[in-house]
């Protein structure tokens, strides 16, 4: 199997656009017809191929001075619950009321799902993520995302930030979606690893650092094999009754959880490593 194929969309300050990512180079894909973007080549018959083509005729240029913005254009950001021990134990944790529901789910056929953002609510890697200034116990949930074209087939992975704020849906499980929804509560990045370019990831190793003030804080590590519920499984109920006409994205869940006594703050940097697919870097900000 060739290179990892990263596919990411890069800003230079006077546009925005689709680029081959291969270490500090970057491959502008001059993507064919007005107004194509990343969801239009993931939903090629064979991306791999596609971005090949693209790639011979792209002049390379410095990844250096780009800026990362978010790996997705039109699609929907789902995302998957309670599908790690240690994601059961923290949530029943956290709601002494509504433990038994976490409890039920982690075992319950039906998967927790929920649509986490919109495009406008992601940012990409090195961005800003957002704390809520009604919340006093904020988190970031590392996990694996799959990356589905239209015929919900998977075509990629990418790192993903769930940012939440624990003490809101502890509060009350239905208000889940002001815990979990709001702007900037979601990073992707850095770009979007094709899925036939890589192999192995049902045991990718996920990692969790948090800085504050230079020195870190919090590390904690997981493996996608942690997991509960297989990505097949997960796919099929997200498609239930559900269409996807320009593609989605699915968190598949978290297996790292900082304890009851950490929150993140401000200027706080997290940093996710998964696998091959590279580390999301964001800062974090109030409000």
């Amino acid at each position: 199997m060739d290179r990892p194929i990263c596919l990411a969309r890069l800003s230079d300050g006077a546009e925005s656009f689709v680029a081959s990512v291969v270490g500090e180079t970057v491959y502008p894909l001059g993507l064919p017809g007005a107004g194509q973007q990343l969801s239009d080549l993931l939903e090629s018959d064979d991306p791999v191929a596609a971005v090949r083509t693209l790639e011979s005729a792209s002049a390379p240029r410095p990844l250096a001075g780009l800026t990362w913005l978010s790996p997705l254009d039109r699609q929907e950001v789902w995302a998957a619950g309670v599908t790690y021990t240690r994601s059961k134990s923290a949530r029943m944790e956290e709601s002494e009321a509504a433990a038994s529901c976490y409890d039920r789910v982690y075992t319950s056929p039906r998967p927790e799902l929920f649509l986490k953002a919109t495009p406008h609510r992601v940012v990409g890697h090195l961005g800003s993520i957002r704390i809520r200034t009604d919340a006093t116990w904020n988190v970031p949930e590392p996990e694996l995302t799959l990356v589905l074209d239209s015929r919900l087939r998977l075509v990629g992975f990418t790192v993903g930030n769930d940012v939440s704020s624990r003490d809101i849906e502890g509060d009350n499980p239905l208000y889940l979606p002001q815990a979990k929804v709001y702007d900037q509560s979601c990073a992707l990045g850095p770009g979007i690893v094709l899925a036939a370019s890589v192999s192995g990831a049902e045991s990718w190793p996920i990692a969790l650092s948090i800085v504050r003030g230079g020195s870190e804080i919090f590390a904690g590590r997981t493996s996608v094999d942690q997991m509960a519920r297989k990505f097949d499984e997960l796919i099929g109920w997200l498609g239930r009754d559900n269409s996807f006409p320009d593609g989605v994205l699915l968190m598949t869940g978290t297996g790292v959880v900082p304890d009851s006594t950490f929150t993140l703050e401000p200027g706080d940097e997290v940093s996710i490593e998964i696998g091959p697919l590279g580390t999301l870097t964001n800062r974090v900000i109030r409000g």
